[in-house]
């Protein structure tokens, strides 16, 4: 008997919620990896192709297929009265999705590096900026667009990014193998009270990489939603704002 995997659209992830159980459909694996593999060796033919770029070795390798692995997808369809616009999460291996929830593809750098900009993307600072001219598409020109910062390596607030972002990415052992390369314990942010921390506390080193101060925090939470009071996190976030600044 074939595995089947989940096929996930927009709706099947969250912001640090990987899997809603909300699917699309269910595929066979061994018919998805075929076709997959194929239509990827295909596609490096096409210059304009991200696959075009990756090495020979990798490409022949079925199990190199971005499907076999979690990777960063992102939901394309936004409402202006939705509380988040920019809604990404790190989604589980052994996982096909339809073209509503384009995802990321990873040509260089760590797995570290990924979820350091999984935790910018994540976070209400990232988010404000879409919020200013993305209504009804998160499209990829709009995607590719977005600001996001990074002061190089080794630095101490990227760091801790880096940590928080895997911590609450990492939520069992469908990511043990992610959450070893980035060096953080699985199911360590799944406790309400601890995960509501961390998101906090990520805000506000997103917001010091961007070069927010006070000022600019209040503006991003007090102008982020019409309909929701942000009063409370923005309080949790400048605690671990001023920790970081003083």
């Amino acid at each position: 008997m074939h595995d089947v995997w989940p096929v996930y659209k927009g709706t099947s992830f969250n912001v640090w919620l990987p899997d809603t159980g909300i699917y699309y459909d269910s595929a066979d694996a061994e018919s998805m990896i075929a076709h997959l593999q194929e239509k990827r060796l295909s596609q490096r033919r096409t210059r304009s192709s991200a696959f075009a770029e990756q090495e020979g070795e990798i490409v022949n390798d079925p199990e190199t297929l971005p499907c076999r692995h979690p990777r960063i997808a992102f939901r394309d369809v936004t409402r202006s009265t939705d509380t988040r616009t920019l809604i990404a999460a790190l989604i589980p291996g052994d996982r096909v999705i339809i073209h509503k929830a384009p995802y990321l593809l990873q040509m260089e750098g760590s797995i570290a590096d990924e979820a350091y900009l999984l935790g910018v993307l994540s976070s209400m600072p990232c988010d404000w900026q879409a919020r200013r001219t993305i209504e009804l598409v998160m499209s990829f020109g709009q995607f590719n667009q977005l600001s996001i910062p990074d002061p190089g390596k080794d630095h101490p607030v990227r760091d801790r990014v880096v940590q928080i972002a895997g911590r609450l990415a990492a939520v069992d052992d469908r990511f043990a193998d992610w959450a070893a390369e980035v060096g953080v314990p699985v199911g360590s942010a799944n406790e309400e009270s601890i995960k509501r921390d961390l998101i906090c506390e990520l805000d506000a080193c997103v917001a010091l990489l961007y070069g927010l101060d006070e000022d600019d925090l209040a503006v991003v939470y007090e102008t982020f939603s019409g309909t929701v009071d942000y009063s409370d996190r923005l309080a949790a976030v400048l605690a671990h704002f001023r920790r970081l600044t003083g």
